[in-house]
């Protein structure tokens, strides 16, 4: 398979705190990969990094052979952990800016989930239920036709019936050649949409590989070795 995104010996401090260390990572293409820790395992701060927001300390990241910069913009489609559109905006000022500023973003694609949704886009967002304005979010960043999808906590802090829904559009709107990195703690929720599971403790990769490998080996589900390695 076709190596997408690479990190090499990758480093990230915060003053003394180390954040990322020496993180060695392939990542091929055309695959749903679950990055997994608990909270401040540095998975935020990796999704930062391949997206251009954080610069490495040290070590080097590249998607499609490029660093993060103007070419990677093209082609990666990020959802960050918090909402960031502006209250005042309706979803039809979220449509143009999309569109404006993605040239691979699907207006059409958008619309059609949106309508699915019974969300009008004449609707401002601060007329909105925090898991609405989520659900807006993530179907902007669903209607790009990226290469690497970058999902930070998509389902954290949102109700079983939501969930179920993300995982839907995020399973079913996304390229054949392209790859999907989702970011969690909450691995049965997302476990039988995996391909792979990366598992992350205090900024360095764990475990890696394929969830059928990993559950072959260990005899056990990603689940249950995720709760035992992190004694959750």
């Amino acid at each position: 398979m076709e190596t997408l995104m690479e990190c090499q010996q990758l480093s990230k401090h915060y003053g003394n705190k180390i954040a990322l260390d020496h993180i060695n990572l392939a990542i091929e293409r055309g695959r749903i990969i679950g990055l997994l820790g608990p909270n401040g395992s540095g998975k935020t701060t990796l999704i930062k990094l391949i997206n251009g927001i954080l610069a490495p300390t040290s070590g080097n990241i590249y998607i499609n052979g490029h660093p993060p910069g103007v070419e990677t913009k093209k082609v990666v489609s990020y959802l960050p952990e918090r909402t960031y559109f502006n209250s005042w905006m309706k979803v039809t000022d979220i449509l143009h800016f999309f569109s404006d500023f993605y040239a691979d973003f699907d207006s059409r694609r958008a619309l059609e989930m949106l309508h699915r949704l019974n969300i009008n886009e004449n609707d401002r967002l601060r007329t909105m239920s925090k898991g609405t304005k989520e659900k807006v979010q993530l179907i902007m960043v669903m209607s790009r036709n990226a290469d690497l999808y970058c999902l930070d906590e998509p389902i954290g802090g949102v109700d079983p019936a939501a969930r179920d829904y993300i995982l839907q559009t995020i399973i079913t709107n996304y390229r054949e050649n392209a790859t999907v990195l989702i970011s969690t703690h909450l691995i049965s929720d997302i476990e039988n949409v995996l391909d792979d599971a990366i598992f992350i403790q205090n900024g360095r990769v764990m475990l890696t590989g394929s969830v059928d490998d990993i559950r072959m080996r260990e005899g056990k589900s990603v689940d249950t070795l995720f709760r035992e390695v992190f004694r959750c």
